[in-house]
C-alpha cells in the first residue's frame, strides 16, 4: 500500500490530516483505536466539519482508517510500520554497515561535478575540486524509508562503479577503496517532504521528515563522505542511551558509550 500520496484540498485540512496521520503512524493511535466525531475533531482542530470532513476522506483513502455509519471511525489494522529501523548514535558507525547489508537500495541518480559550497567547506575540499553526487532511496522489506543524496571526493569514488553503488553499501565500498574510516560527526533536524522526495518515498507532499547532515572522515582528518539524509519518522528512529554521572549539583545526564539501544521493533 503506498500511503499518503496525496494532501487534501486546502491548509486546514492539510493540517487535520498530517495531525491524525503522525498520531496513527507514530504510535498514539492504535489499531481499532476510535476517533473522535467529527464535530469533536472540528473544536479540537478549530475548524469546520466540512474540513475535518476532508481530512477524514484523505486518511481513508491512505487505508489509514475506516469509517463506517453508525460505528464511528476506527484506525485500520496494519497502519503503521512493524519494523521501524533503529539507529544508536553510540554506536553509529557498524550499525550503518549493517544496515546497508539488511536493507535494499535504489539509485536514484548519479553524477560527478564540483562539489556545492556546503559540501565544500564541511568537508574542507579545494573549491574546484570535484565529488561524486548519488541520491538513492533505501528500503526495509519492500518500504522507502530514506533518501539519501552521498557526495564522496571523486579521487575516492572512481575506484567503483554506479552498479558497485546501486547493489553495494557505501561504507563497504570506501573501505574496497583504501579508505580507512576513523569518525563521523552528524546533525539531526527537522523538514518537510517536497514532491519529488515525497514520490520517492511513498508519502505525502508536506510530510515532516528528520534531516540527517554526516560527515565522515578518515584517519587522517580528510572527509571522506558527506550524506544529506531524509528519513520518513514512521520507519526509522534514533535512539541514544543515557546514565546519570557526577555529584551533587552536578550529577548531569551523559550519552552511555558502548550500550546496546532498543531493538528495532
Amino acid at each position: 500500500m503506498n500511503r499518503g500520496e496525496m494532501l487534501p484540498e486546502g491548509a486546514k485540512a492539510q493540517r487535520v490530516y498530517l495531525s491524525l496521520r503522525d498520531q496513527i503512524t507514530g504510535g498514539s493511535l492504535s489499531d481499532g483505536d476510535s476517533l473522535p466525531g467529527e464535530q469533536r475533531l472540528a473544536e479540537t482542530f478549530g475548524v469546520s466539519r466540512v474540513t475535518v470532513r476532508r481530512a477524514l476522506d484523505a486518511l481513508a483513502d491512505d487505508g489509514l482508517i475506516e469509517r463506517r455509519a453508525g460505528s464511528g471511525t476506527r484506525v485500520r489494522g496494519g497502519s503503521a510500520p512493524d519494523k521501524p529501523v533503529a539507529m544508536n548514535f553510540t554506536t553509529l558507525m557498524p550499525q550503518l554497515v549493517e544496515m546497508g547489508h539488511s536493507t535494499t537500495a535504489r539509485l536514484l541518480s548519479f553524477s560527478y561535478g564540483p562539489a556545492p559550497d556546503f559540501v565544500a567547506r564541511a568537508m574542507d575540499l579545494a573549491a574546484d575540486e570535484d565529488v561524486q553526487i548519488a541520491t538513492r532511496v533505501r528500503s526495509a522489506d519492500g518500504t522507502p524509508f530514506s533518501h539519501l543524496t552521498t557526495y564522496v571526493p571523486a579521487d575516492i569514488a572512481r575506484n567503483y562503479s554506479e552498479d558497485d553503488l546501486a547493489s553495494q553499501p557505501l561504507f563497504a565500498l570506501l573501505e574496497r577503496s583504501g579508505v580507512k574510516i576513523e569518525e563521523a560527526h552528524q546533525s539531526v533536524s527537522a523538514t518537510l517532504a517536497g514532491p519529488e522526495v515525497a514520490e520517492a518515498l511513498g508519502i505525502a507532499t508536506g510530510s515532516a521528515l528528520l534531516s540527517l547532515r554526516r560527515v565522515v572522515r578518515d584517519v587522517n582528518g580528510k572527509g571522506v563522505e558527506y550524506l544529506a539524509g531524509l528519513y520518513r519518522p514512521d520507519m526509522f528512529r534514533l535512539e541514544m542511551p543515557l546514565t546519570r554521572v557526577g555529584q551533587g549539583a552536578a550529577r548531569h545526564w551523559e550519552p552511555a558509550i558502548g550500550q546496546d539501544g532498543e531493538s528495532a521493533a
